[in-house]
């Protein structure tokens, strides 16, 4: 019997400023990623990974780019994952981004990288909303 077509996790490529080193630096300190693969010295391209979630960082100088681009990442238990982020100081929380439930359903809060990626961590806030994974 043929299984149907089934999208697995996505792995976006992201502008990471000027200074690839500290981005990744950040990526790894402050939000627990793990480098896992680099290219160049100094270094124009970057994957680090973190559970499911895997992004590719690019050497882009383009802060309006950067500005622009803006991700979603869904999470199980987002209150200890914020809770690990205000244990590294908090800083990396945007002022405005604090743990909420917003009208659509979700619980999120919103981290902005060094380079100006918005990363928005995200749960249902309703626990039967949430995709049974096969």
């Amino acid at each position: 019997m043929n299984q149907p077509t089934f999208l697995n996790s996505i792995n976006p490529l992201i502008p990471g400023g000027d200074d690839l080193e500290k981005t990744v630096i950040f990526y790894e300190q402050q939000l627990g990623f793990k480098r896992i693969h680099q290219e160049g010295n100094p270094i124009y391209m970057a994957i680090v990974k973190r559970d499911s979630a895997q992004i590719f960082l690019l050497k882009n100088e383009d802060k309006h780019l950067a500005e622009g681009t803006s991700l979603r990442i869904n999470v199980n238990q987002i209150e200890q994952l914020y809770a690990e982020f205000q244990a590294k100081g908090g800083k990396m929380i945007h002022p405005q981004g604090k743990l909420e439930t917003k009208p659509w359903g979700m619980k999120e809060f919103v981290v902005l990288d060094p380079a100006g990626v918005c990363l928005t961590f995200c749960e249902p806030a309703d626990q039967d909303l949430i995709e049974v994974k096969n």
